[in-house]
């Protein structure tokens, strides 16, 4: 099981779950290329370790364990995992 960012992220960004995650899953991270063209972070379900740092960092409230996410927002499983999928050549 994972940890994934939901809605509350959306347009927040707050790096303070990004600065306490142990094995730097979360991104993008300010230094990226891709951190100002999008809306939200992201948790790499294949990195995550299932530690709950994010959770308590998280000022929005917007990191849940997988098996805990709100049924309103149970999509962002699959756009947190989409994110990390390497694009077609």
């Amino acid at each position: 099981m994972s940890y994934v960012i939901a809605e509350p992220c959306i347009g927040q960004k707050d790096n303070s779950c990004v600065e306490v995650c142990p094995v730097d899953c979360i991104h993008p991270t300010p230094d990226e290329a891709d951190y100002e063209s999008v809306t939200q972070l992201f948790i790499d379900p294949d990195e995550c370790i299932d530690c709950d740092a994010c959770v308590e960092a998280c000022p929005v409230d917007a990191c849940f364990a997988e098996d805990q996410l709100p049924s309103e927002w149970a999509k962002y499983a699959e756009i947190n995992a989409n994110y990390f999928k390497p694009t077609p050549a």
